[in-house]
């Protein structure tokens, strides 16, 4: 297998480097993650005319890209400039619209990707621990359309998005696949209330309250009752984005450390001299190339069948979680006290690897889903 990207993706890769480090520096991101939009409209509309959000997106659907490496070239580097735009969002909901969109739905794709829309998935519910299928909220028949009854948490960006896509249960029980719906719903739907809040990483969450927000019949996403094989295959690019964005992070605290190691002098000598400490990166540098590994196999297998797909997935985010939680210590450690020095960007390259593996199931979900799906069915 060829694990070297096209020229294509190099260009995208340097272009879209370039202008984070001109236009993203760490004061400038720290200042739009912390202001009360937590993310700059004007910065998210020229990522999408640079193309970013098209590179998602296959030319079938609009864009120019679409496929598993192309997703990671964009995240990894988004992750290396810890860049808070709603960009996960919109290859989630862009992923289900192309997906099970009708061909009405799928005009929204436009606007997603030219970066006039914001979407956002909104599925997380309190009490669900990672589980997909553990909906609550309620969506019942309402003449021709649709009334939805319930609460959604931890919606990434949701202040400020225009379109969420809303997975509500249509019939069966908590916890069963089947009989979960997909559903477009506008953020000025009445009914539809958005509270928001700070995310601990930069940017801010908002939850989402759903008192008989009635809907229309061209809401509905897809067929009814049927809408987990499409909210797991966008998951899974939501999986595959997180687990490239955190491979970017690790890679900028791995150079940052390294810098201070040839930098930081004890008796007179540079401490990344001290074998114990090299010992240290050493073992690093290992664990970076294994969860690039991770990402490389989940990418090449986003398209494949379900399984191998979902596997790859699991592994990699198991890996990624894993692996994160260390660079982050360790990156702090060998940087000694000023490595908790919040007007530094190691800290919060830290705080963003881990909390990158509390989206979409942290570690230990993800290793009991990879030994689950390699079970054999029985009858």
């Amino acid at each position: 297998m060829n694990f070297e990207h096209t020229e294509d993706r190099r260009m995208l890769a340097d272009s879209l480097n370039r202008f984070i480090a001109e236009q993203y520096a760490f004061d400038a991101r720290d200042r739009i993650a912390k202001s009360a939009h937590g993310f700059s409209k004007e910065i998210f509309q020229q990522l999408a005319e640079l193309g970013v959000i098209g590179a998602l997106f296959s030319e079938a659907d609009g864009g120019f890209g679409g496929g598993g490496f192309d997703i990671a070239v964009v995240f990894e580097a988004l992750g290396r400039g810890l860049v808070v735009e709603p960009l996960l969002g919109a290859v989630m909901v862009g992923e289900a619209l192309c997906a099970a969109g009708s061909e009405t739905q799928k005009e929204k794709l436009a606007d997603i990707i030219g970066g006039g829309v914001v979407a956002s998935l909104a599925h997380d519910e309190a009490n669900a621990f990672y589980e997909l299928a553990q909906v609550h909220t309620k969506a019942e028949r309402d003449g021709d359309g649709w009334m939805l009854n319930g609460a959604k948490a931890a919606v990434v960006q949701g202040e400020q998005a225009d379109l969420f896509l809303i997975s509500a249960r249509t019939s069966g029980n908590v916890g069963d696949e089947s009989g979960i719906s997909l559903f477009l719903v506008p953020a000025k739907t009445p009914g539809l209330t958005v509270r928001g809040g700070p995310a601990i990483d930069g940017g801010r969450v908002a939850e989402l309250t759903l008192d008989s927000v009635k809907l229309g019949a061209e809401a509905l996403l897809g067929t009814e009752g049927e809408g987990y094989a499409t909210l797991e295959r966008a998951v899974g690019r939501g999986l595959l984005a997180l687990c490239a964005e955190a491979l970017g992070a690790m890679e900028a605290a791995k150079d940052a450390t390294l810098d201070y190691l040839r930098t930081r002098k004890q008796f007179g000598l540079p401490i990344g001299s001290f074998q114990a400490l090299q010992h240290r990166m050493a073992d690093l540098l290992l664990e970076i190339e294994q969860a690039r590994s991770a990402v490389i196999n989940a990418a090449a297998a986003i398209d494949g069948d379900r399984t191998t797909r979902e596997r790859a997935l699991s592994a990699a985010k198991f890996s990624i979680g894993r692996i994160g939680a260390l660079v982050a210590e360790e990156a702090i450690q060998l940087h000694g006290g000023i490595g908790m020095t919040w007007e530094l960007p190691l800290p919060h390259y830290a705080k963003r690897l881990v909390m990158i593996d509390h989206q979409l199931g942290d570690e230990d979900h993800h290793l009991q889903r990879y030994i689950a799906l390699g079970k054999p069915v029985t009858a």
